[in-house]
């Protein structure tokens, strides 16, 4: 999946110009300025009692120019019936937005009870395409804000999922005006003879007048039916009636006008379909309680909206050491650039011997934010390949803060990228759990830059307890012994579910088009400066690592001799035996290759190559492309440079 972190690839013309000044977006089918409904009155109390500068937007308006404009602004969805169902991944994908849900939109008729009784048979919504589209809008919101709590019950039986976003029961809303007016016309009509009772004649089916009206005339209740007449005269009948009667014939989120009625003197006389009715600030005789609860809605919401929109999470980073002096890996200037930017750094050594260790405890004493374990493993183990997916899961394990950061021990963030790191994260749609990010890979020195491997890798994820390293289930596989390995296709580390085994899914900048682009450069090098031009924009636009992994070749070769033969022969359960054949670097076998063959080798491959992947013996008639990259090394790994050139 694409996902394009800065700016929505937008292009539909539109003429409405979302005000520069805006915060806000406030999105509604209709506002009250248009029509004075109960959904539209609540909207419009918590728009004018707003802390910040809001932009009304209808949702006929709602389309890809629109939310290109407001790509950078806070989102709250009200009455959305009309949108496009088409713009909602646009909207997952792009935006930070909340939702204020009135009704039941993921039924289309936004009532199950009208769904039944317009097609005779149970609403089943929920599993259809606009259901599930709805649900998908829903799990991509920062916030949930409800009606009522029998609202949000019945949506979290449909879409449990929904139980993992933050959420508020928030009930009708009222204005300073409101209020006023309440104790006005209790004062007015404190003296007067309550006798009629009240019925709301709205022509809408689910409002249930004529089971008002025939409730009144069974029990004797002289009654007014009103309709169309202006609110406030409505306040006013409601303060010298004796009842208000409403009996809806389907599910009505928390309906004004019964609150009102209460609020003003009324007796009541309701059906389980008011669903707000049962809730402890209303089904109480102390009205000071239900007034105190009303007036302060408009400040909890505006508060949660606040903490949405200044969402700042905080990061754990993590990786795993062993014996890094003896390999010269830079791990103390890869941990130095972890401590730069997240809130926890945890590394877990495996054992070093080497003074390794020595050195993590020294740095981490005092320290806060860095913290170190030691996890000692068999490393001469039959599977002790499969051994580093374990030590980046228990590095995970501890990780406490919101987001997890992985990195290894030749990787470095640039300092550039620090405040990178966290704007990314504060602006990651709610359902994306894992993100894929740029790895810029030096050979043979700070200059060349490989085309002939992926620039990317995971990195960046949330820290949730099901997410862990390891062999994915497809990949999975048994020796006789029980002992698991891997087939080939993972390196034992992959971003896996801890229960099922299977593989995280994930989002990144890394398009098809461009893999196409990189993989012609192989073959045809005049490409390189397109892929050069795209690597340079990107890595201004997202953060990544600096790897150095085949900066110093002599190194690696070394490390391919003494270690990585016997790592894969581990991880995939295959037996490598040392000839002519298996050595993809020189035509002899390992024994015989003398630290002169090492160092003769790695010089050429550095000057003249610009990388190899070793599956095929190394090809100097074929040169690999390379590109450079603007700017410079990451200021933590200079003096590491200069001392592996």
């Amino acid at each position: 999946m694409f996902l394009n972190f800065d700016k929505p690839s937008f292009s539909t013309p539109n003429e409405i110009e979302i005000s520069e000044e805006s915060e806000i977006v406030f999105v509604s089918d209709m506002f009250y300025e248009d029509y004075p409904g109960g959904a539209e009155m609540t909207s419009e109390a918590l728009i004018s009692s707003s802390p910040f500068k809001v932009f009304k937007l209808h949702t006929k308006d709602v389309n890809l120019k629109t939310l290109e404009q407001g790509v950078g602004k806070f989102w709250i969805f009200g009455n959305f019936a009309s949108l496009d169902l088409d713009l909602i991944p646009s909207i997952v994908a792009n935006m930070k937005y909340s939702i204020l849900e009135y009704d039941y939109k993921y039924c289309r008729y936004r009532s199950p009870e009208k769904h039944q009784e317009a097609e005779e048979k149970a609403c089943d919504c929920q599993n259809d395409p606009r259901g599930k589209m709805i649900s998908a809008l829903m799990y991509g919101s920062k916030s949930l804000w409800w009606m009522s709590e029998k609202q949000q019950q019945k949506y979290l039986r449909h879409f449990p999922f929904l139980s993992e976003r933050s959420q508020t029961v928030l009930s009708s809303v009222f204005d300073d005006h409101f209020f006023v007016k309440l104790r006005e016309l209790r004062e007015k009509h404190q003296d007067v003879a309550r006798e009629k009772w009240l019925v709301i004649g709205s022509p809408s089916w689910i409002k249930g007048t004529q089971d008002a009206i025939k409730w009144c005339e069974e029990n004797d209740k002289e009654y007014e039916t009103v309709w169309g007449i202006p609110y406030g005269e409505i306040l006013e009948k409601m303060a010298q009636f004796e009842g208000f009667v409403f009996l809806p014939k389907g599910g009505d989120t928390c309906p004004r006008a019964v609150i009102e009625a209460k609020l003003l003197g009324c007796k009541l006389h309701v059906n389980e379909n008011v669903q707000h009715a049962d809730e402890i600030w209303f089904d109480t005789d102390d009205m000071l309680d239900t007034e105190s609860y009303l007036y302060a809605a408009r400040k909890r919401f505006w508060s949660g909206i606040k903490a949405d929109m200044l969402y700042d999470p905080t990061i754990s980073g993590y990786t795993t050491t062993l014996n890094c002096i003896e390999q010269r890996y830079p791990f103390k200037e890869s941990i130095a650039s972890l401590l730069g930017f997240c809130d926890q750094v945890v590394v877990v050594d495996g054992g070093s011997s080497d003074g390794t260790w020595e050195y993590l405890q020294k740095l981490s004493e005092g320290s806060e934010k860095l913290l170190v374990h030691r996890q000692e493993r068999d490393w001469n183990h039959k599977r002790f390949a499969v051994f580093d997916g374990l030590q980046k899961a228990l590095a995970r394990s501890l990780c406490t803060e919101d987001f997890c950061w992985q990195q290894d021990v030749d990787e470095i963030v640039h300092e550039k990228d620090y405040g990178l790191v966290r704007d990314l994260i504060k602006s990651l749609p709610s359902n994306t759990n894992l993100v894929a990010l740029p790895v810029i890979e030096y050979w043979g020195g700070p200059e060349k830059v490989r085309v002939d491997v992926n620039p990317w890798k995971w990195r960046l994820s949330k820290n949730l307890p099901h997410i862990t390293h390891g062999i994915p289930l497809e990949l999975r596989r048994f020796d006789e012994n029980g002992e698991a390995y891997a087939g080939a296709g993972t390196d034992g580390c992959d971003y896996i579910r801890s229960d099922t085994f299977q593989r995280i899914s994930f989002v990144t900048f890394y398009t098809p088009d461009v893999e196409n682009l990189r993989q012609q450069c192989l073959k045809d090098h005049r490409l390189v400066k397109h892929y050069e031009s795209w690597l340079n924009q990107t890595v201004q636009s997202y953060p990544g690592i600096h790897h150095y992994s085949w900066f110093n070749i002599n190194r690696k070769i070394k490390t391919y001799k003494n270690y990585w033969s016997k790592h894969w022969q581990s991880l995939y359960d295959i037996t490598q035996e040392d000839t002519v054949e298996n050595n993809m670097f020189f035509d002899k076998i390992w024994s015989e290759v003398s630290e002169e063959d090492i160092y003769d080798l790695s010089s050429r491959l550095a000057e003249d190559m610009g990388g190899w992947v070793f599956h095929s013996k190394v090809n100097f008639d074929n040169p690999t492309p390379y590109v450079k990259l603007d700017g410079n090394h990451p200021e933590v790994i200079k003096e590491w440079i200069k001392e592996n050139e």
